[in-house]
């Protein structure tokens, strides 16, 4: 052990106290700003400082991004202290990367042992949905006299009952009321989803944490996973759910060398499965309990905006207790502003935002937060009225781009040729091959022993022959494999033609296909390429980025899901009513109300300097009904209480009184009535 380790003199005692603990389980409970990845990257670099070997260290993160960044700082520390082996420390930190990505290594390297194939495939969320809906058309449910639900609902159910552990009838009767009724159809069909996947060799996003707890149930797997890793922490670990604690908590029972690090407060992702409990339930897992250690210094915003969402989160009914605090003293608050409408709401957040512009802060480090998308549609019409640029965040995945998902698809068949989505969507990028003639092709290959070469001895299809020698060529040379990433090549080569002929816009998409190319250069296989793409793809497509490309800088307009890890100088929160935060659809159990105020403490600690909460006295709603859309009268949220109006500078815009915003009687009249009598008498 090091004395006085130079690389621990930037933490503040609280992040000290968490790096340097030795010995059983450990929950960091990490405020906002509270420097949580420094903590948790110094934590990496202290265990490998002091002996303990890199490669038998798990990290898992929420991102593959983040995973890369944490190993730069951890190489950087390490680098303090090791000069002549931070290098090689880093690539010995393999065993980094999200839940997702870690399990399908470790399935990949255990497959035979549980049943599968090493070149098994991964399928995303629309392959899942198509897979799904294959089997639902199959089994007679799309034809069904009574509304049947849709592929979406049906894979986001069996997402929801795979993830939280829960039987099914509990899951529709909480989050799918509307579809109870289909409980046993239901439960035929994700029966026969199952086999279909297992046929085929697929698994989707939620089989790799379902295949890993699997394995975690078997005595001699679980012991040898097990003693593969003398630590394992986990980063954000409020946002995990019920199927990856349990695995956590099957990896090390006892819990020695475990750390998750996270905040209770900022736990917003039930709609994803996570679960709250998952920390609040963390340090009585073990005997003895966990130790903990809480993080409660920030270092982002000012003492005025702490102390304002300090006060809302303190109303939440069960939590770690924790006051953050900052030596970033300010004399403003931060605003609770009333206007009339959601237009005067737009006209006040672009005259805000300008004049901070003004006043030295890039609108790049400026944003807009709103509990749902809908919400911002008044300021963006103001904004490009304005002409101000904007961004906003929920776009178009990279992977959702239908040019990325052809070319992903072919190597995917190709791995794995059992693949029946994946060859689906090749075979039909072929002139005059429709799901007839794929349908016939796959059926022949399914059957058989070695389905790769049964393709390429197939005959052409009558309707798609002029395309299918150069497809057979592709998939001959592929198979045969040429060195990564050249083969990524190979398969552009083949596919630029065929996209030409069906994408007016072919010229942009083909910069895709070159930064695919230039993604691909980046991991050591093709294997490897495609199952880490697939669970963690980058954000922006050519079809979505043209703002950026419009202007060096732009306002973020983003929601408050998005917006979580992030921060900006000035933060506006638009609609803060009862109705939007919290949701409508966020009241009905205590659970989900205490999200919603957990998700007002995120949005109004991304602010650093100021915050403005927006509070329209009428705004838009959009229902399903036979009245239609409406607008309605807003009450500021319930979850800032008259008792916390001191924390705000509580201001009317435009300067009016109370009354007058409400149509009091104050208010000046004017008889427009009469005017325009008076002017038909004139004429």
């Amino acid at each position: 052990m090091l004395d006085t380790p130079a690389y621990l003199d930037k933490l503040n005692p609280a992040q000290r106290e968490a790096v340097t603990h030795d010995g059983g389980p450990l929950l960091v409970i990490a405020g906002a700003g509270s420097g949580k990845t420094n903590t948790l990257a110094h934590r990496v670099a202290h265990l490998v400082v002091n002996g303990a070997d890199p490669r038998r260290i798990l990290l898992m993160t929420f991102s593959r991004r983040a995973s890369s960044e944490m190993q730069r700082r951890v190489e950087r520390l390490v680098a303090q202290v090791m000069r002549d082996k931070a290098g090689i420390i880093a690539d010995a930190l393999s065993w980094s990367g999200t839940f997702h990505g870690i399990g399908a290594r470790l399935l990949r390297e255990h497959a035979e042992q549980i049943g599968l194939e090493p070149g098994f495939s991964i399928h995303d969320r629309e392959d899942s949905g198509d897979l799904m809906n294959i089997i639902r058309h199959e089994m007679g449910f799309s034809e069904a006299k009574k509304r049947f639900p849709t592929k979406g609902t049906c894979l986001a159910i069996y997402s929801r009952v795979v993830n939280a552990e829960q039987d099914i009838e509990r899951i529709l009767k909480d989050h799918f009321p509307w579809v109870a009724m289909w409980a046993n159809e239901l439960r035929d069909l994700f029966g026969a989803y199952t086999e279909a996947k297992q046929r085929q060799q697929v698994l989707d996003y939620d089989d790799l944490l379902l295949y890993w707890a699997a394995m975690m149930r078997e005595p001699t797997i679980a012991a040898d996973l097990g003693e593969r890793f003398d630590h394992v922490l986990v980063d954000e670990y409020q946002d995990t759910n019920r199927l990856q604690a349990s695995i956590l908590l099957a990896l090390k029972p006892k819990g020695d060398g475990l750390t998750v690090v996270g905040d209770d407060a900022q736990s917003i992702y039930s709609f994803r499965a996570a679960t709250v409990r998952n920390i609040l339930e963390f340090p009585d897992a073990f005997t003895p309990p966990a130790r903990i250690v809480t993080l409660d210094r920030n270092y982002r915003s000012t003492q005025p905006i702490l102390a304002a969402a300090n006060a809302v989160i303190s109303e939440s009914k069960e939590r770690f207790t924790k006051n953050l605090w900052t030596e970033r003293l300010a004399s403003e608050k931060p605003r609770l502003v009333t206007v009339k409408s959601e237009a005067d709401q737009a006209r006040y957040v672009v005259e805000s935002v300008l004049a901070c512009r003004e006043g030295g802060t890039a609108l790049k480090q400026q944003a807009v937060l709103f509990r749902t998308s809908s919400h911002s549609a008044e300021l963006e019409i103001e904004l490009t009225r304005r002409n101000i640029p904007f961004l906003k965040f929920g776009g178009l995945k990279f992977l959702d781009a239908a040019h990325i998902k052809d070319m992903l698809a072919l190597l995917r068949f190709v791995d794995n040729p059992r693949d029946r989505v994946a060859g689906f969507r090749v075979l039909q990028l072929l002139p005059g091959i429709g799901p007839g003639s794929a349908g016939r092709v796959l059926d022949a290959m399914l059957d058989s022993a070695n389905p790769l070469q049964t393709l390429l001895e197939a005959p052409a299809p009558s309707r798609g022959s002029e395309g299918w020698p150069g497809l057979l060529e592709v998939v001959g040379n592929l198979g045969r494999g040429g060195g990564w990433p050249a083969e990524l090549f190979t398969a552009r080569l083949w596919y630029e033609p065929l996209m030409e002929a069906v994408y007016e816009d072919a010229e942009v998409r083909k910069e895709d296909l070159y930064q695919l190319e230039q993604i691909a250069s980046g991991y050591p296989s093709r294997e490897r390429f495609i199952t880490e793409l697939t669970l963690d793809p980058p954000d922006a497509t050519s079809d979505q980025a043209g703002v950026p490309m419009l202007d060096e800088d732009y306002l973020i307009l983003s929601t408050i899901h998005s917006a979580k890890g992030q921060e900006w100088k000035n933060v506006h929160v638009l609609n803060v009513v009862d109705g939007a935060i919290p949701s409508d659809l966020g009241t009905g159990s205590t659970h989900e109300l205490e999200e919603e105020r957990r998700l007002l403490y995120v949005a109004m600690t991304r602010a650093k300097d100021e915050l403005h909460l927006m509070i329209p006295q009428r705004f838009y709603v959009h229902q399903q009904t036979p009245r239609g859309d409406k607008h309605v009268y807003a009450q500021r949220t319930r979850f800032i209480t008259r008792a916390m109006l001191g924390l705000f500078d509580d201001m009317f815009w435009p300067a009016v009184t109370p009354a007058e915003i409400r149509g009091g009687t104050t208010a000046p009249k004017v008889d427009i009535g009469a005017g325009l009598r008076q002017m038909w008498k004139k004429a």
